[in-house]
């Protein structure tokens, strides 16, 4: 694990984690995914899993400092920094994107993935039928999560705690939205609006859920990349095809529900081709300019992996 890193490096991984934080606002797109690709996901799985008890020995045997070090302090501050600046300015600017130009920005993000996804997959030096099966497992995984409809539950203390815990173990997972798995959970618009509102309260108990859903998730996580890398590598990157289903940029919505300010929000879609969503929604399906926007976030996949590789060649 890294630990002597320059001021310009930990900026770097500050603009990952605002890369993460962005992606986890969105339903369908995970911070995991984004991790993946700039290459801090591992780091960060092991990073986290060093906060556990002996952590906490060395803080009361050996002080701050060396507990600092022990967890990757200075790197787990720099993304989890970047991660809060994108949730506390974007989260307003995206919602108003998606409502706006909902069809760019799925587009954008699905060219994005699929091209995230073939640079996670070359990870795998050579394929087998084992590592081909879990990726196939980790697509119908992914389906199946993101062809679930969203539910109605209470906004009582103790399910805010596990709406945390539960939604951050997507979050690091690439290819499940941590932000999809609260709009099952029924929970999204209600934690956007906090962070929009800054209720300190609801942020800080989801935050509490948040941290032990992450601690505990993380251990196991950084076991199975130990134990059964390439495996877990195939189930990941099968996660991340697999939601391509849920951000399929042209939906037709078949049915709605109220939400608790009165607002009417789809509560089943379909996915449907560029022609049949303009004859099923009198919209115009903005083709040339969606291929346009798929097209950029491949190609900014294709210059993070440039850098990345030129990082590594020096």
């Amino acid at each position: 694990m890294k630990q002597q890193r320059s001021l310009k490096s930990y900026l770097l991984i500050l603009l990952k984690g605002m890369g993460m934080g962005a992606a986890d606002v969105v339903p369908g797109v995970s911070g995991g995914t984004i991790a993946f690709i700039t290459e801090i996901y591992e780091e960060l799985i092991k990073s986290l899993k060093s906060i556990n008890f002996g952590a906490v020995k060395t803080l009361f045997t050996q002080g701050v400092f060396s507990f600092w070090k022990q967890i990757n302090g200075n790197f787990l501050l720099a993304v989890f920094a970047g991660v809060l600046i994108s949730i506390f300015t974007l989260a307003a600017v995206l919602e108003q994107w998606l409502e706006n130009n909902p069809i760019l920005v799925w587009s954008f993000f699905f060219g994005l993935i699929i091209a995230s996804a073939v640079y996670v997959a070359r990870k795998i030096d050579h394929w087998n039928w084992q590592k081909a099966m879990a990726l196939v497992m980790g697509v119908a995984a992914a389906y199946l999560i993101s062809s679930l409809t969203p539910a109605t539950t209470p906004e009582t203390w103790w399910f805010v705690i596990f709406s945390g815990a539960i939604a951050i173990c997507a979050m690091i997972l690439p290819g499940i939205s941590g932000a999809f798995i609260l709009l099952l959970l029924g929970k999204y618009q209600f934690i956007i609006a906090a962070v929009n509102d800054l209720n300190i309260f609801i942020m800080a108990v989801f935050a509490a859920g948040a941290v032990v859903g992450l601690i505990s998730f993380s251990n196991l996580l950084s076991w199975l990349l130990d134990k059964f890398h390439d495996i877990t590598i195939s189930v990941l990157s099968g996660f991340m095809i697999g939601s391509l289903f849920k951000i399929w940029p042209w939906k037709h919505t078949v049915s709605t529900f109220v939400d608790r300010h009165g607002e009417t929000q789809p509560l089943k879609q379909q996915n449907v081709l560029p022609e049949q969503f303009e004859a099923l929604t009198g919209g115009d399906a903005q083709l040339v300019a969606a291929i346009g926007m798929a097209l950029a976030g491949m190609v900014l996949i294709l210059v993070i992996e440039w850098i990345s590789y030129r990082k590594k060649a020096t």
